[in-house]
């Protein structure tokens, strides 16, 4: 079959010699393409290789790259979510882990120490179904299905304004602790605090 190749043209690159690149896109699609022969069969015409990118203009060419280091992590690696029992109870990770699931479906799962649990977690897992918990995930091992983390406080319950507005900040880094004393001294101290009528005058009222 024919090869088809769509190329998307910018109306004003028109003024700047745009017609001639389309003429050579065109004789290049044409020298590319394949033929076929009375029998069905495919015919490659005489002109340039089909795999040489070198016959088309750069301004139609796929940039292309790959990465090779990270250079900063922007992730804080925190999540909100759920704990919950391992399934498997005859096996050595349920005795000492849980599993944590996030409530953001990008973030994978994570197994988290009992010790990080509420101390009546094992014993009453259904009083914490609906409970959020931040953690923050540590490592995760190159031959383990799950990442490995730390439980670092519990919010509360799921669907709380509260609650949730807190899971957010801390998942996206965040710092929503109180101002410092020496930011609030920089404000007014004597409350009731108005505009002065001289500050007045030089502003646009626009309440």
């Amino acid at each position: 079959p024919d090869v088809v190749i769509e190329a998307q043209f910018d109306d004003n690159d028109a003024e700047h010699g745009q017609d001639h690149l389309q003429d050579v896109l065109t004789d290049d699609i044409k020298k590319l393409s394949l033929g076929a022969g009375e029998k069905g069969e495919a015919k490659q015409d005489d002109g340039p290789k089909v795999n040489d990118p070198r016959l088309l203009p750069d301004k139609f060419l796929q940039r292309t790259a790959k990465v090779v280091f990270i250079l900063e992590k922007k992730h804080s690696r925190a999540a909100t979510g759920f704990i919950k029992l391992l399934a498997d109870k005859n096996s050595e990770l349920f005795k000492r882990c849980a599993m944590f699931s996030p409530v953001d479906h990008r973030v994978p799962r994570v197994y988290v120490s009992l010790a990080d649990c509420p101390p009546d977690f094992v014993t009453r897992p259904e009083d914490y179904s609906n409970t959020l918990f931040i953690c923050r995930i540590v490592d995760w091992k190159e031959d383990s299905n799950f990442a490995a983390g730390q439980l670092a406080k519990s919010l509360g319950q799921a669907g709380e304004i509260e609650p949730e507005t807190e899971g957010i900040l801390t998942e996206y880094g965040v710092d929503f602790s109180d101002f410092p004393p020496e930011a609030l001294e920089c404000l007014p101290q004597s409350l009731p605090w108005v505009i002065s009528p001289g500050e007045l005058a030089k502003r646009r009222d626009l309440r």
